[in-house]
Formats: structure tokens, C-alpha cells, sequence
């Protein structure tokens, strides 16, 4: 069973407990995910299915996006709601479209992030959320990351809603690089808006080029599976790979790549290195490999068909 499932993760649990109890359904255990969503988020999480595992690297570096609601007036502790509130900076009065608007631009772009203590990140071998726990803190070097889109969305002819209590929830969309914490955009939102800032909710509404519209619970797989219907739900492998170049190789070539071996290709005009789709004359997905450009061959990096013949 090789393939792809795009779950909703519900909120609540972890994606590790999705891969969990999705391996329980299906009874595979050669199954992953390819980009964590923390247990109060919901949203689209790819799973990897069999030989498809290996194919994970190439879905986890993908552009995501995300609709969340912003709640202004106080921080926490974690960024999100699940923490405890730090210093309030609530206010009486909202502001201005324009002020909102500047706020949000000057977040669009390159821009570097510090990666929260409360974040899957490894430093050492230990992930920051399990040091903050535990009281540790660490000192984190910022990352790279493109933000593609960070837009207000107006929610009944409203820039936001404003809780009377000095809270204002601001409904935004992002759409940004892989290792984007949109976490950490919100704080950064609200220091430009001079008040505190975290996460009320976040959906994942898109990874790569699977979006939210393609996506099942897990009872729906679970139903899926029990009526022997998993083949309408699980997608190729190869529709991880959407944006990559491809080739057709003869039989005699098609086995020497199964073997990890590489093969010659007539004159291609791929820059030298880049990946490549493999596929057989059958049309089945053998692997991923990487063009010399000075040879004209492909050597297959990572070989998902099985090695017969």
C-alpha cells in the first residue's frame, strides 16, 4: 500500500497521534507525516503511506497556507492559547485599515524569525518544546523565511472583531515558506501594533499543492477502509512530486534504476543536479534521481518501485 492521504487533523491532538491511529485503520506500518501542526491547529497533514515515506523530504520543503485568528490584547507564554497570558496590553479603541495594512506589509517578504521555545525545532538532539517545559531556556539563532501573503480577511463587513473586554480577534491569511511559525507573526503583529499578541486559532488550509478541499477525517478513512473503498482516497506517489521534471526510461534502463543504478538520457536541458522524476515505460513511478548534466545521466537518489527484474 504506497500512497498519499490527506487527513483533516482535528484539533486536540498531536500529529504523531494521527499518524497513530491512521496506521491503526489501514494496518500499515511503514506510514508519516510531512510537517507537524500543533495539537491546537487543524487542517491539512499529509500522510505518506508505504514506500511513499521515502518520498517525505520532498513534501516537508513545500510553501503552506493558513487561516488564523489573531487575538490582540495580551501575549502568552507558548504564543498561542494554550499558554499562559503574559503582560497585558489591552485597549479600548481598535485601529485604523491603514494601520493594519502597514502592520501586515511590513511582515510580507524575506524576513527572519527566532523559532519559539514552545516549537518541534531541535537544538542538540533536543526539541525546544521539551526543554520549555522544564524550564530551560536556550538561545535560538533566527531563520530565513518568505511570507508570500500575510492578508486581513474581513468577517461580516468587519476588520476585526473587537471582544469588549480589550481583546480584538483579527482573522488573517498567510501563506508563506516551509518552517514559517505563523506563531511568531502574530506577536511580531502585535509589537507593531503596540500590544500584545498569540494565536487564537490556526488552520492549515494548504500544503504544497493539497489543499483543505481534498482532505477526510479519520472516521472518514476508517469508513473508507472498512468498505475496502481506500483506493477512491489514497493519491500516487508521484502526486508528491507535482513540480519536478520527468523521464520515461526503457525496460533495460527501468530495472537498472530500480537497482539504484544509474542510466543515460538523451540530451535534456536541465540545469546539472536537478531532481528527476523516473517512471517506466508502464508508466509506474520508479524513484527520484539527480541529472549530471556533464554525463547525461540520472542517478536515482531515492527508489520507491520494488527491485525485480
Amino acid at each position: 500500500m504506497d500512497g498519499l492521504i490527506i487527513i483533516d487533523k482535528p484539533s486536540g491532538i498531536t500529529s504523531h497521534d494521527v499518524v497513530a491511529k491512521a496506521r491503526h485503520i489501514v494496518r500499515e506500518r511503514r506510514i508519516g507525516h510531512t510537517g507537524t501542526l500543533d495539537p491546537f491547529a487543524t487542517g491539512v497533514l499529509v500522510i505518506l503511506l508505504g514506500r511513499a515515506t521515502r518520498l517525505a523530504q520532498f513534501v516537508s520543503g513545500v510553501d503552506k497556507a493558513y487561516e488564523a485568528i489573531i487575538r490582540l490584547g495580551y501575549a502568552t507564554d507558548t504564543g498561542d492559547r494554550t499558554g499562559n497570558p503574559l503582560e497585558e496590553r489591552r485597549r479600548t479603541t481598535g485601529w485604523s485599515s491603514e494601520e493594519i495594512d502597514a502592520a501586515l506589509q511590513s511582515l510580507r517578504g524575506n524576513i527572519q524569525q527566532i523559532p519559539p521555545m514552545f516549537s518541534a525545532k531541535k537544538i542538540k538532539g533536543q526539541k525546544l518544546y521539551e526543554m520549555a517545559r522544564r524550564g530551560k531556556m536556550v538561545d535560538r539563532l533566527p531563520v530565513n523565511v518568505c511570507i508570500h501573503e500575510f492578508d486581513a480577511i474581513k468577517r461580516d463587513g468587519q476588520l476585526y472583531k473587537d471582544n469588549r473586554d480589550g481583546t480584538f480577534d483579527l482573522f488573517v491569511r498567510v501563506v508563506c515558506s516551509s518552517g514559517t511559525y505563523v506563531r511568531t507573526l502574530a506577536e511580531d503583529l502585535g509589537e507593531r501594533l503596540t500590544v500584545g499578541a498569540h494565536l487564537a486559532e490556526l488552520r492549515r488550509t494548504r500544503v504544497g499543492p493539497f489543499s483543505i478541499e481534498k482532505a477526510i477525517t479519520l472516521d472518514e478513512l476508517g469508513t473508507s477502509f472498512g468498505e475496502e473503498r481506500l483506493g477512491t482516497i489514497l493519491l500516487p506517489p508521484d502526486e508528491a512530486l507535482p513540480e519536478l521534471p520527468f523521464v520515461h526510461l526503457s525496460d533495460d534502463d527501468a530495472r537498472k534504476a530500480r537497482h539504484g543504478r544509474e542510466v543515460r538520457v538523451a540530451e535534456a536541458h536541465w540545469a546539472d543536479g536537478a531532481k528527476v522524476k523516473i517512471y517506466g515505460r508502464d508508466g509506474q513511478l520508479i524513484g527520484v534521481g539527480d541529472y549530471n548534466a556533464t554525463r547525461n545521466e540520472i542517478h536515482p537518489s531515492v527508489v520507491i518501485a520494488q527491485g525485480n527484474g
